[in-house]
């Protein structure tokens, strides 16, 4: 199979909205993020991607949306992140922020991820900012939901150039698969300079 990639920007990212809401809904069911989705909210929650400086990067099998990413200033995520970035010295205005990236699992190990990172940096480039940075679950080591033999992907991360940002974390709330209410959940931010 081989994978066709599309960018869309600004108003044309509203016409992907329910689609990248349905990929939200069925990959981050699965580790580490559990998450038990809500179309409604998935697609209000999106719909903010339509406006201003965001991208997402559509991955298609024929007609199909099977994966994307997107992303947008972190300014547009003041609000969000401000508490986990206090104390950093790092300017909001001089990232850009690379959210989510989904795939369905059929389509894994035909180069997606880089795909996803490379034409968002582009974006970001363009744009000129001079640092991207995006963040991930962090589930404990022992946790009950945990696959054999899963892998992060912190050497992927790390081989294309991001770290870790020791110290500057992020919470939050959602509902995981079989809970009754929403929990908080650390994400750890990771950066890189373009």
């Amino acid at each position: 199979m081989s994978l066709e990639f599309r960018d869309f920007t600004g108003p044309d990212i509203a016409e992907v909205v329910d689609g990248l809401a349905r990929l939200r809904i069925t990959v981050f069911r699965d580790w580490p993020y559990l998450y038990e989705g809500d179309f409604d909210y998935e697609r209000s929650y999106l719909a903010r991607y339509a406006k201003g400086d965001s991208i997402v990067v559509g991955a298609y099998d024929g007609a199909e949306m099977v994966g994307a990413a997107t992303g947008m200033p972190l300014g547009d995520h003041a609000d969000d992140f401000r508490a986990a970035f206090d104390g950093t010295g790092i300017d909001f205005g001089d990232v850009f922020y690379c959210a989510e990236s989904v795939l369905l699992p059929g389509y894994r190990g035909q180069g997606a991820g880089h795909a996803f990172f490379d034409r968002r940096e582009a974006h970001a480039r363009r744009l000129g900012y001079s640092r991207v940075a995006f963040c991930g679950v962090v589930r404990p080591a022992d946790h009950p939901a945990r696959p054999e033999g899963y892998r992060p992907l912190d050497g992927f991360w790390g081989a294309r150039g991001y770290e870790r940002l020791d110290g500057v974390v992020a919470e939050f709330s959602w509902r995981d698969i079989g809970d009754e209410g929403q929990t908080a959940k650390p994400l750890q931010f990771w950066m890189r300079t373009l």
